[in-house]
């Protein structure tokens, strides 16, 4: 295939992509591709175009061996890391490389695992004092009422804090399972 029959088959992905040759030369890249990899790299080597050895490994591996790759590669745009998902098939004469954008995958899983934390400190920290008030009321504060009532008084708040805590969550998941709910009801536009 001429370099313009691969250019229009490659301009039809909406994902950045580039072609390599089994000659270790980048034979194509459509649009999306050269605002990501940048402009001239074609006919070059792809560490030209690719900073990122998995990538590069991927692309070796595939065309000694054929089959298909996956590798990630975060590049630094407009002061922000993005983090791609790069998927390297071969495709008989050449390489394809098509590029995913994962950033905000990649966020929101991190957001996730913070939150996570966030509430397991929240739920253990009220948590570990009931277990202490309980454990000192089954034992040095037995036969003091004065401390039992100081006790329970403290449970009752922290018991508080977790309900309220555990309904903030109940909410907060009512909230995300209704926003992916379709509407049902006709509106008169």
């Amino acid at each position: 295939m001429t370099e313009p029959e691969l250019q229009r088959l490659l301009s039809g992905l909406p994902l950045p992509a580039m072609l390599v040759g089994r000659d270790d030369r980048v034979l194509a890249v459509n649009t999306p591709g050269r605002a990501l990899l940048g402009e001239g790299i074609t006919d070059r080597h792809p560490a030209m175009a690719v900073r990122a050895p998995a990538v590069l490994e991927a692309i070796a591996a595939v065309t000694r061996e054929g089959g298909v790759r996956e590798a990630r590669m975060t590049l630094r745009r407009e002061g922000q890391e993005a983090v791609f998902q790069v998927t390297v098939s071969d495709q008989g004469e050449a390489v394809l490389c098509v590029f995913r954008d994962v950033t905000e995958e990649e966020r929101a899983g991190e957001m996730r695992r913070d939150f996570v934390a966030n509430v397991s400190h929240e739920l253990r920290t009220p948590l570990t004092a009931l277990m202490g008030f309980i454990e000192t009321l089954k034992h040095a504060a037995k036969d003091d009422p004065k401390a039992r009532d100081m006790f329970l008084g403290i449970m009752e708040a922290e018991a508080g804090r977790m309900n309220r805590l555990v309904r903030d969550l109940l909410q907060l998941s009512r909230v995300e399972a209704e926003e992916r709910v379709r509407p049902r009801d006709p509106v008169d536009l």
